[in-house]
């Protein structure tokens, strides 16, 4: 991932100069020489992509093609909240002339389109895919293009419902190195893919796992051909109507996806903030470990609920 054989110029080893010493020479140069795509603009999003920024990735790429509402600014930081300014264009093109000052060393673009209608070529520049706003449909068959390349991209997508957040990462077959008392150990993990991993029966999983992952998992939404954002509170009579199915089909308890974790979800209009900035952060980190081969990552689920300020990971791999 990201070109290990270029050196750091004298400019970036003295903007850099702190993160060196956390993470050393050969994660920064990794960094420096990555490609990062951001599909799916919204708060979440937006917090990783100040964070990747920063930390100085190659280059970011942007993609979102639409306009500026209320809703989308409830947790959008980079866009201004002037008319005059956001008239006619899309989201990516105001945040891409937001971040670009965040670190002129960092080169950032837009790619305007149908996320669902890019190719598989297209990724194949990219060393970290993160997709966000779209379908089930679309995370499959993104995530489906980033494994028929012939590197290896990694894949996240990430969504924030309420107060609840979602991570879910691809690292496909992966290799790292981690520091355990004076030795370094190589380690190596096998990822499966979003559409394995959302297939795997929910009876076979572990009576701990988190309720969050079960409640998240947008079937309902799938039958109605409906976006998350679009449900709402008149919902729940449907929704407690498949989970009596989905539990009975699972020989799961209906206990498993509470009543009132449902409510919130299905309510949900607007990111918090706060959660924006845990769940994007997380991310962020995630990503730089990927990028740098440095550092225990996420396997393959990241959880997280402000009602009880916890985060959970959550192996579900079949």
């Amino acid at each position: 991932m990201g070109k290990v054989g270029e050196e750091l110029t004298e400019q970036e080893t003295a903007i850099y100069d702190r993160q060196i010493r956390v993470w050393g020479v050969d994660a920064q140069r990794r960094l420096s020489k990555s490609h990062i795509f951001v599909s799916g603009l919204k708060g979440t999003v937006i917090e990783f992509c100040k964070n990747i920024v920063l930390a100085g990735v190659g280059s970011l790429t942007l993609n979102d093609d639409r306009l500026v509402t209320e809703e989308l600014l409830s947790a959008n930081f980079l866009v201004p909240p002037d008319e005059n300014v956001t008239r006619g264009k899309s989201l990516a093109e105001l945040c891409c002339e937001s971040l670009k000052d965040f670190n002129p060393m960092v080169s950032v673009s837009v790619e305007k389109g149908d996320l669902a209608n890019f190719d598989v070529e297209f990724f194949q520049k990219f060393d970290a895919v993160v997709i966000s706003c779209c379908s089930l449909l679309t995370k499959k068959s993104v995530n489906a293009k980033c494994r028929n390349l012939p590197r290896r991209v990694a894949f996240y997508t990430v969504k924030c419902r309420d107060s609840c957040g979602e991570i879910f990462v691809d690292l496909q077959n992966y290799s790292y190195s981690k520091k355990k008392k004076e030795e370094t150990i190589e380690c190596q993990l096998q990822y499966p893919s979003f559409e394995e991993a959302i297939a795997v029966p929910w009876r076979s999983l572990p009576k701990r796992t988190s309720k969050l992952y079960f409640a998240m998992r947008e079937r309902f939404e799938v039958l109605e051909k409906r976006n998350p954002q679009d449900t709402s509170a008149d919902d729940l009579p449907n929704v407690l109507k498949l989970r009596k199915e989905l539990c009975e089909a699972q020989c799961i308890n209906e206990s498993q996806i509470p009543v009132p974790l449902l409510q919130r979800l299905l309510a949900a209009r607007v990111e918090f903030p706060p959660v924006c900035a845990i769940i994007g952060g997380v991310l962020g980190q995630e990503v730089i470990k990927a990028i740098s081969g440095k550092g225990d990552p996420l396997k393959n689920f990241f959880l997280f609920d402000a009602m009880d300020g916890k985060g959970i990971i959550e192996d579900i791999s079949g």
